[in-house]
């Protein structure tokens, strides 16, 4: 799932390897969900000849900046990556293409060939991704709605603890909310608040002093961390709850402690609840009522989450809730997918297809008829033999 670190691995891939040269060819997908707001062919007029000049990224968001705008933007939503042919970008669980599947993927929604033969292409296997074409990005939503860069314009421990003391929600969420920081998603958010012994349900406005400052230096170095390696979750500290994450409950632990997975602002949410604990009115609320567990169906879950939150962070039009709807089928392919998804891109591509038919002719009511069919020849069959 690609969060700061992830983007930030890409932006680099792009600065070490893209910048000073020219676009001599250029193909963009014919994916109006994707490529927003501009025809394929009036995307590639604008940017061929262009030379690249740097890479820039806020929050989740990348764009590149050429020798005259418009400029090239990318919204990462749930699977968007960056490739760069012949050079290691990072590959996160969602998003990874196989090394021996054609070139430029057919999931490719962004693709250039520079002046030295180097290739670059842009992928989302499931099409939650945004790919812009900006007079200038900064100044337009989503990036004009971003809160400061968690890595790039870090809150002073004073302003963070000032901020913090004006939220009456609870704390899990807030971090997630792109207008609050930029960039943290749902594993960083776990992870902070892990490191920063904070429950995920603890109200913002309660927190100590001493809580704001722990979760202030975690916020810090756990970023600080995941984009010095590049993102490249294998070399994260042993001791991060992140490599627990995708464990089933009951059988997840981190340091020999237990991890529970409960629901925090829609987001499936681990944290050990022996380090992590309530305090105040929190506690005495949780005490009447406490949090259900989301049970087996956690990582499976996460998927549509992930979606979710994307699509809050972006800039889209009124057309949010229908399509929200529209993934709740959806979320019954992702039982298969989320066991397969690391080792078959294929299953991957299945899913993907099927949720393009979920929103083009309403998988709902296809559903429905296939269902009616065997009931009403059965149904036939019993009448036929009373009568008889």
């Amino acid at each position: 799932m690609p969060e700061l670190p992830e983007v930030e691995a890409a932006r680099r891939a792009i600065a070490d390897n893209c910048l000073g040269k020219k676009i001599k060819r250029v193909l963009i997908a014919d994916d109006n969900k994707v490529i927003d707001g501009i025809s394929p062919s009036d995307f590639q007029k604008s940017v061929l000849g262009k030379t690249i000049v740097s890479a820039r990224r806020k929050g989740k968001n990348l764009w590149l900046e050429l020798d005259s705008p418009p400029f090239p933007s990318f919204q990462f939503g749930m699977a968007g990556a960056i490739y760069i042919k012949g050079v290691a970008v990072t590959k996160y669980k969602r998003s990874a293409v196989k090394d021996s599947e054609e070139w430029p993927s057919k999931y490719s929604k962004f693709f250039v060939e520079l002046d030295d033969g180097l290739e670059l292409s842009f992928t989302d296997k499931r099409r939650f991704a945004k790919v812009r074409l900006l007079e200038n990005p900064v100044s337009v939503r989503p990036i004009s709605e971003l809160g400061p860069d968690a890595l790039l314009e870090p809150m002073t421990v004073d302003e963070f603890a000032k901020s913090l003391a004006k939220k009456k929600i609870t704390i899990k969420p807030l971090l997630l909310d792109q207008g609050f920081i930029s960039g943290i998603g749902n594993w960083i958010a776990d992870e902070v608040l892990y490191q920063a012994r904070i429950h995920p349900l603890q109200t913002a406005s309660s927190l100590s002093k001493e809580q704001c400052e722990a979760l202030h230096t975690s916020i810090k170095e756990v970023i600080e961390k995941a984009v010095e390696v590049d993102a490249e979750s294998s070399q994260f500290p042993s001791n991060w709850i992140f490599h627990a994450r995708e464990e089933k409950p009951g059988k997840a632990f981190v340091d020999g402690k237990k991890i529970d997975f409960i629901t925090a602002g829609g987001r499936t949410t681990a944290y050990v609840p022996e380090l992590q604990k309530l305090s105040g009115k929190d506690a005495e609320k949780a005490a009447k009522a406490k949090p259900a567990k989301r049970g087996g169906a956690k990582s499976k879950q996460d998927d549509e989450e992930e979606e979710l939150e994307k699509e809050d962070d972006s800039a889209k039009p009124k057309n949010q809730k229908p399509k929200g709807r529209g993934k709740k089928p959806a979320l019954k392919r992702k039982t298969k997918d989320s066991e397969d998804e690391d080792d078959d891109a294929d299953g991957e591509e299945d899913e993907s297809d099927a949720e393009e038919k979920v929103v083009k002719p309403r998988g709902r009511g296809t559903k429905a008829a296939i269902k009616k069919k065997p009931e009403e020849k059965a149904g036939n069959k019993k009448q036929k033999g009373r009568r008889s």
